[in-house]
């Protein structure tokens, strides 16, 4: 007797832009699978475009034309007959979804950043509530984004961020400590916390704030062996923060403070609420209680009226203050911000010039910063084997946008997802070279 073989539609989830966005796009290949459809990342198999999902960044002007291209080559597609239904979700989506309705009509449906069970509906599909915490990874099995929080109600000049995401909007401890457990319960062994602004959290559901709770709480969880946090807004910080890292060892030294510029002048045009003398008392705190710790930072070049002496002054302290690591990104003019009101009035080449300038100067503090980890040992974390090297982090060091530690694969064996302690031999402005010890 034959049986009936129930096709499984295929779908093509495709994600642009932060990390964010990842989780957002893991939960959604969650709910897709949950309602038995094949649903792959990022696939090039063209049998596997039936239906595409494009979860789109709007941030910045290089975010948005990305997004826009990938949306019109999926449009080609769908004319050329290789995709059947194509879908765009994500913050471009939310932000802009009139003016794409228009000029991409080809696209199916848009959905903004919070209409999930909206898109699960459009496909057939049920928002299944009970997949509390159940994601498909799509990083590395050993490490994973927790998002901690959506929106944010800080009001930056120069961002969109809240037009597109919303105000923030806290997840409850105890759903953040299941989802926790269901991803060790998957393998993951570091929790990288992610949100707009991870100091706020718990405000809008404690009435204060309560990411040393959650730390604490994340930590207790059996199997987490470090926990990273991401995106931690400089302006009043809560010190205890730093109190809870001290007490766990399996919280990383590690803390991305984005501090977007240092002139007094600059940081009071883009509405940041803090002053550098602030600044310096803060990150002074903070090395006094763990000296150790490992500062990352973003700094933003090009906003309405800065001179060449702010930058100098950025320079400057960046300096004396030796972050470890550094990231720059030129401002976006963008519509309906307070900064919009502004002229954008330094020209896109000194934008870039002077973000070349900074990244050189970074590229000097890291090569003295790696060098002085000559002939230490680390433990390390190692996520790939390419070329004739496994490669990881020292807990100092977040994927993708920090440091990787080499070891020569001809010498050494490691399996990747574990952990092994690592000499280092050798280092350069961005990578550092050891053997297993």
């Amino acid at each position: 007797m034959k049986t009936k073989s129930i096709h499984k539609p295929k779908v093509n989830v495709v994600t642009l832009g932060c990390s964010k966005n990842v989780v957002d796009s893991e939960v959604m290949m969650a709910q897709l699978r949950e309602n038995q459809f094949d649903v792959k990342h990022e696939s090039n198999e063209e049998k596997d475009n039936e239906i595409v999902i494009v979860n789109t960044c709007g941030f910045i002007d290089n975010a948005k034309e990305e997004s826009i291209n990938t949306i019109l080559r999926f449009a080609d597609a769908k004319k050329e007959g290789t995709v059947s239904k194509l879908y765009v979700t994500g913050c471009l989506s939310e932000r802009y979804k009139n003016d794409l309705e228009e000029q991409i009509p080809e696209v199916d449906a848009y959905f903004g950043t919070l209409e999930l069970p909206q898109l699960l509906n459009t496909l057939g599909a049920d928002y299944k509530h009970e997949l509390i915490g159940e994601r498909l990874l799509t990083t590395p099995a050993h490490f994973a984004y927790l998002k901690i929080s959506e929106g944010c109600n800080r009001k930056c000049a120069f961002c969109a961020i809240p037009l597109m995401r919303g105000k923030h909007i806290s997840k409850s401890m105890d759903d953040l400590v299941t989802e926790a457990k269901n991803l060790v319960k998957h393998g993951v062994k570091e929790l990288i916390l992610i949100a707009q602004e991870l100091t706020y959290y718990g405000l809008d559901l404690y009435g204060g704030r309560k990411l040393p709770e959650l730390l604490r709480r994340l930590s207790d969880v059996e199997g987490v062996e470090w926990i990273r946090l991401h995106y931690a807004y400089p302006t009043m910080f809560p010190m205890d923060i730093i109190d809870a890292m001290a007490e766990r060892s399996n919280i990383c030294n590690y803390l991305d403070i984005p501090l977007q510029h240092t002139s007094n002048r600059m940081l009071k045009a883009m509405h940041r609420g803090i002053t550098n003398e602030k600044t310096v008392e803060l990150l002074n705190n903070i090395k006094s209680k763990i000296p150790e710790m490992a500062i990352r930072t973003t700094m933003l070049v090009g906003f309405p009226g800065e001179k060449e002496e702010d930058v100098d002054h950025m320079i400057n302290f960046m300096e004396q203050v030796q972050f470890d690591r550094l990231g720059v990104f030129t401002y976006s003019h963008e519509e309906n911000t307070s900064g919009y009101k502004l002229e954008d009035n330094v020209d896109h080449q000194t934008k870039l010039d002077r973000a070349n300038r900074v990244m050189a100067a970074q590229a000097n503090i890291s090569y003295q910063v790696n060098q002085a980890k000559i002939g230490k040992t680390f433990k390390v974390l190692f996520d790939k084997k390419e070329g004739g090297h496994f490669i990881g982090r020292t807990e100092f060091d977040s994927p993708e946008v920090d440091n990787e530690v080499l070891v020569d694969a001809k010498d050494t064996y490691v399996r990747v997802g574990d952990f092994a302690n690592i000499k280092i031999t050798d280092a350069t402005e961005f990578d550092l070279f050891g053997k297993k010890v």
